[in-house]
């Protein structure tokens, strides 16, 4: 049985998220991908509490599929340590399909 993931980060600038999710949708590393923002974060960093506006960025793949997901996330991200996170995905069958059919490699 297939497993679903919505995967997040997020940058600082627009046109960095939109290079994100171009080449991992490309490469098929994600089925889609939004780009929302800008948002408002509030966060701790190297001990530190802060406040500052990120853009969003979401994308739909498979389990199997997620490791070099988050590897083209952490190698292209222009942060050294972004936050890269996952959480289990259910959803419309026929979506769930289009999912692991778009990231089924070529």
């Amino acid at each position: 049985m297939t497993e679903y993931l919505q995967v997040s980060t997020a940058t600082q600038e627009r046109e960095q998220a939109v290079a994100l999710a171009q080449r991992a949708v490309r490469e098929r590393l994600a089925a889609g991908a939004q780009i929302v923002g800008p948002v408002t974060s509030v966060f701790w960093h190297l001990n530190e509490y802060g406040e500052g506006e990120e853009w969003k960025l979401l994308l739909t793949t498979t389990r199997d599929r997620y490791a070099r997901l988050e590897k083209h996330l952490l190698d292209n991200h222009p942060w050294d340590n972004p936050e890269v996170t996952a959480v289990p995905l259910e959803g419309a069958p026929r979506c769930l399909q289009w999912i692991k059919d778009s990231v089924e490699p070529a």
